[in-house]
């Protein structure tokens, strides 16, 4: 199985020890399980743009009145 070495100062190694341990896991597993859920994450933030793109039209449909964000006066910071 590929493994992979990760440099951190003291100060992050530290840290990281620190999140570690507050889940209860192993530096390894804790370390591990990070990447995995951010790969994770961004698989399902993926998915749900390409939900919201589908589905768009009929909820523009749905809710005429419903102004976007990004066009309403100031911006997406409106919203």
């Amino acid at each position: 199985m590929p493994s992979l070495n990760v440099s951190f100062t003291d100060e992050e190694l530290e840290g990281v020890r620190a999140a570690a341990a507050a889940e209860g896991k192993s530096l390894k597993q804790y370390l591990h399980d990070l990447g995995v859920r951010e790969m994770q994450r961004k698989q399902f933030i993926t998915g749900a743009s390409a939900w919201a793109d589908r589905l768009r039209e009929e909820f523009d449909d749905a809710f005429p009145d419903e102004v976007p964000p990004s066009e309403r006066p100031g911006g997406a910071a409106a919203a």
